[in-house]
């Protein structure tokens, strides 16, 4: 996984922006809350939430760590990009994707026409 391939994950979901925040962070957010976050400077690193049930079990496994600040809200870090396949990264992506939508209000889903 690269930052490449992950813009091209990311940028799949409806009504994703994409922007550079903390100077060096490249922010994917739906409706103006983050659900991917990756680090521009070498090495590649990302975060994304988890369900809460999966947070303990992901943040221990090899290549993760809980997010640094975000780790209250169930994200995890991931520091060994080569330990997901692509297949998983895409399903943590939309899954983190789809628990940050959930809590869009319903009114700011339709704006988004992602309801």
């Amino acid at each position: 996984m690269n930052i490449d391939q992950l813009r091209s994950i990311c940028l799949t979901l409806p009504a994703v922006n994409e922007g550079v925040k903390w100077d060096n962070d490249l922010v994917f957010s739906v409706g103006d809350k983050m659900f991917c976050v990756a680090s521009l400077e070498p090495p590649f690193k990302c975060s994304f939430k988890v369900p809460d049930e999966e947070f303990e079990e992901l943040s221990t496994r090899q290549g993760f760590q809980p997010a640094p600040y975000m780790a209250r809200a169930k994200w995890v870090l991931v520091t060994q990009p080569s330990v997901l396949h692509k297949s998983d990264w895409e399903a943590y992506i939309k899954q983190s994707y789809g628990l940050v939508k959930a809590k869009l209000t319903r009114k700011l889903r339709g704006e988004l026409g992602i309801d």
